[in-house]
C-alpha cells in the first residue's frame, strides 16, 4: 500500500512533490493513491485518517505497513530512506542548516494556516479581528524577510544544491503570496521561479489541478 492523505495545495503538497522529485512510484513499483479531503469536512474523521494521524491532520502516509503523519517527519524519513542525496546526513557540514530550513518552513506554514482560517474559512458574523490579521500578516512578512536575507547567491536553500529542505517550501511559496506581495523580496521571487520551472514541481501541480481553495488573488487586511 502506498497512500497519501491529502488536501489540495495544503501541507501535503510537500509530500506529493517529494514523491515526484524522488521518483518513489518507480522505485517502489507502486502507484501512489491520493485520498483527498475537504478541510473541515466530517469525512476526515470518518475515514482512515484518524488511525494514521493522531491529530487527524494532513499529510499522512501509508507505505507498506508504515504509517506516518507530520510533513517534516515524513520528508526527513523519505529522504533518508529513498533519496539520501536530497538529505544531509548526521556529520554533514550542512546538516544544521538543512534541519533549520525544514523546520523554518513549518514556522511560516503555521502563519499561513492561521490566515487561511481567518481570511478564507470564517464568514460573517464570525468576522476575524483586523488587528490580529495585521499582526499575523506582519509575522508572515518577517519570516519571508528572514528567508530573503539568508538566501545568499546560491540557487537553493543550501549552498551545495537542491535538497528536501526546498521541497518543504512548496506549499509556502504557493500560499504566502495570497497574503504578502513578493515585490519586496527579489531573491524569493527568483527562487520561486526556479522552483516552478522544475519538472517534478510541474508534474505535482498537474496532479493537483486548478486550485479550488482561494476565491481571490490576494487577501488584504481589512481596515480597522
Amino acid at each position: 500500500m502506498f497512500k497519501l492523505h491529502h488536501v489540495q495545495y495544503g501541507r501535503s503538497f510537500r509530500i506529493l512533490w517529494a514523491v515526484e522529485e524522488m521518483g518513489l512510484e518507480e522505485k517502489l513499483g507502486q502507484r501512489l493513491e491520493v485520498v483527498e479531503y475537504q478541510i473541515g469536512s466530517k469525512e476526515m474523521r470518518e475515514s482512515d485518517l484518524p488511525r494514521v494521524s493522531p491529530a487527524v491532520r494532513i499529510p499522512a502516509i501509508e507505505l507498506n505497513g508504515l504509517e506516518m503523519s507530520e510533513s517534516g517527519a515524513i520528508m526527513e524519513y523519505l529522504a533518508e530512506t529513498y533519496a539520501p542525496d536530497l538529505g544531509r546526513a548526521p556529520g554533514h557540514v550542512e546538516r544544521p542548516a538543512y534541519l533549520q530550513w525544514i523546520h523554518y518552513s513549518e514556522t511560516m506554514a503555521s502563519l499561513i494556516e492561521n490566515l487561511n482560517l481567518q481570511m478564507v474559512f470564517l464568514r460573517p458574523p464570525a468576522a476575524a479581528s483586523p488587528v490580529v490579521l495585521k499582526i499575523t500578516v506582519a509575522r508572515l512578512r518577517a519570516t519571508l524577510a528572514g528567508m530573503e536575507a539568508r538566501m545568499g547567491d546560491h540557487d537553493w536553500l543550501l549552498p551545495s544544491g537542491f535538497s528536501a529542505a526546498d521541497l518543504m517550501f512548496g506549499f509556502n511559496l504557493f500560499a504566502a503570496p495570497y497574503y504578502v506581495h513578493l515585490d519586496e523580496f527579489p531573491k524569493l521571487r527568483a527562487y520561486k521561479a526556479r522552483v516552478e520551472a522544475l519538472p517534478s514541481y510541474q508534474r505535482s501541480c498537474a496532479r493537483e489541478g486548478e486550485q479550488r481553495f482561494y476565491a481571490q488573488a490576494f487577501y488584504p487586511v481589512p481596515e480597522v
